[in-house]
């Protein structure tokens, strides 16, 4: 693999995981999760650097259906990822308070707890549509020639299981309230367990990766009829 496929793929993973950390914010400190999420910045830079050729051809080509869904996703996570920045910087009393920022707090708050649920779910549907890329390179990685009847079978049925979990995850932690701003406060469980919180994390992340990934499919499939 070229040293570029590897920082890519590096760079992915570490803003994913940057990700889910950010989301556990009862259980950091707030200087913890401002340099976190300063890094996730970073990180977003050098995805859009080492991915810029989605941007020399993005006016190349034809539009499928599959093609139309990943652009779509691909600009509501810019979106999501720009609003959540922008009001991490003036939310900051670590990082940036250099900037010395004082106004507009109440907006910036439901800014970012609004961009955060966004980010979460689109990142998540950024993964599943790009799904088929990880499993290829995982397939080489552990040198499985072909897909066998068993993995045909039990991988589907644990992605469900999962994608059935982590929607009641979705219900049961009013993901839809936060990110349709009908509250102004994130309900926050000092007192959950942390291995808990991000089980559930997982599953949820598990849950839009695999309806992007199934949903990408089942469009090429219909291109190929």
């Amino acid at each position: 693999m070229k040293p570029k496929a590897i920082l890519k793929i590096a760079a992915d993973i570490l803003m994913t995981l940057a990700l889910m950390f950010l989301m556990g914010y009862q259980f950091w400190s707030d200087t913890a999760h401002e340099w976190v999420g300063a890094g996730m910045f970073l990180l977003f830079i050098l995805h859009h650097i080492l991915n810029g050729g989605w941007y020399r051809n993005l006016f190349r080509g034809k539009y499928s259906p599959s093609r139309i869904l990943q652009l779509a996703a691909d600009l509501l996570l810019f979106l999501a990822m720009i609003g959540l920045m922008v009001s991490g910087i003036m939310l900051s009393n670590h990082v940036f308070a250099f900037l010395n920022i004082r106004g507009g707090m109440s907006f910036a708050r439901l800014l970012h707890m609004a961009a955060s649920h966004w980010g979460f779910v689109l990142m998540a549907l950024h993964l599943g549509l790009h799904w088929g890329i990880f499993l290829g390179m995982a397939g080489k990685a552990l040198r499985l020639k072909g897909p066998s009847r068993l993995r045909k079978i039990l991988l589907p049925i644990l992605g469900a299981g999962i994608a059935a979990y982590g929607a009641s995850v979705f219900v049961r932690r009013d993901f839809l309230t936060y990110m349709l701003l009908q509250t102004e406060f994130v309900f926050l469980d000092f007192s959950e367990p942390v291995p808990l919180f991000y089980l559930d994390y997982l599953a949820l992340m598990g849950t839009f990766v695999f309806l992007a990934y199934y949903a990408s499919k089942l469009l090429r499939r219909r291109i190929t009829k």
